[in-house]
C-alpha cells in the first residue's frame, strides 16, 4: 500500500488514498517513530467527485478523532498535487461536516464553529477554558508556555473526569492583540509542534475575552499559523508540505 509522509508545521501524517478503513494497530504501528514510519496521525483521503474529497483522520494511539486542522490543510495539497481535483479549492467532507479549503503556496482551510463547551475548570493549579473546535479542546493562558512542564500537565488534563470526551489542552500566552505563541498536548498523541484547531481554539478563547483581534498569528513550536475568526467560523492558513513517499508492507 503507497503512502506519503506529509507535515504541517510540523504536525506529520501518514496519508493514504481511500476508500480505506485503518485498524487502530495498525494507526499505531504506523505512527510509531522507531519501529514504523512515525507520525503524529493516519489521515485517508478519498475521492467523492470532481471538487470534492472525504477525509479520516487516526491519532497515533489509533483513536478516531473528529476534525484535525492541520491534517485537514494536508488533506487539500494531497488531493491537488494528485489531481483528485483541479483546485484550487475544493471541499473536504469531514466527520463534523464539508469544510473549504484552497490550495496556493501556502494552504488556507476553513475550520468551521468553535464556541464555548462550559465553564472553566480547575485541573492541576490551572484554570482551563473548555472549548469545541470540531474536537475538543482546554485553553489556558499563562505567562509563559515554554514554562510549563506540558509533559506533566497534559496528561492529566486529557483524562480529567471534568473533561469526560478527553480533550487536546492548549497553553496560550498573548504576547499582542495580533500574536500569540502556544504549546498543545494532543490527546492521543502528546505535545505535538503544532496543532490547528488547537491554535483556533486559542485565537476563538482570547478574542471572545477582547484580548485578540479577529486575525491572529499563532506562534508554535513548528513555525506560524495564521488564524482568522469570521462570524464565528475559523480560518487557518499555513504551509502544508510532502516530506517523502513510501509502501506500507
Amino acid at each position: 500500500m503507497d503512502f506519503v509522509k506529509m507535515e504541517g508545521l510540523g504536525n506529520d501524517f501518514v496519508v493514504l488514498e481511500g476508500p480505506f478503513t485503518p485498524t487502530p494497530e495498525q494507526v499505531a504501528a504506523w505512527c510509531d517513530r522507531r519501529r514504523g514510519i512515525g507520525a503524529d496521525g493516519v489521515l485517508v483521503v478519498t475521492p467523492v467527485d470532481d471538487a470534492t474529497v472525504e477525509m479520516g483522520y487516526w491519532n497515533a494511539d489509533g483513536s478516531a478523532a473528529e476534525m484535525c486542522g492541520n491534517g485537514l490543510r494536508c488533506v487539500g495539497r494531497y488531493a491537488v498535487d494528485r489531481g483528485m481535483v483541479p483546485g484550487p479549492e475544493l471541499t473536504v467532507n469531514t466527520p463534523v461536516g464539508p469544510r473549504s479549503v484552497t490550495v496556493g503556496a501556502t494552504v488556507r482551510a476553513q475550520l468551521g464553529p468553535v464556541r464555548s463547551a462550559g465553564d472553566p475548570v480547575e485541573i492541576a493549579g490551572y484554570l482551563l477554558e473548555p472549548m469545541d473546535a470540531g474536537n475538543p479542546h482546554a485553553v489556558t493562558f499563562v505567562s509563559d508556555p515554554l514554562a510549563v512542564p506540558v509533559d506533566a500537565v497534559g496528561p492529566l488534563v486529557e483524562v480529567d473526569p471534568a473533561l469526560p470526551q478527553r480533550t487536546n489542552v492548549e497553553f496560550a500566552t498573548v504576547v499582542s492583540p495580533t500574536q500569540i505563541d502556544l504549546r498543545v498536548w494532543e490527546r492521543g498523541v502528546g505535545e505535538t509542534l503544532a496543532c490547528g484547531s488547537g491554535a483556533a481554539a486559542a485565537v476563538a478563547a482570547a478574542h471572545r475575552g477582547g484580548m485578540t483581534a479577529a486575525s491572529v498569528a499563532v506562534h508554535l513550536p513548528g513555525g506560524v499559523l495564521q488564524v482568522e475568526m469570521i462570524d464565528g467560523e475559523a480560518w487557518l492558513e499555513g504551509p502544508a508540505n510532502e516530506v517523502f513517499r513510501g509502501t506500507i508492507g
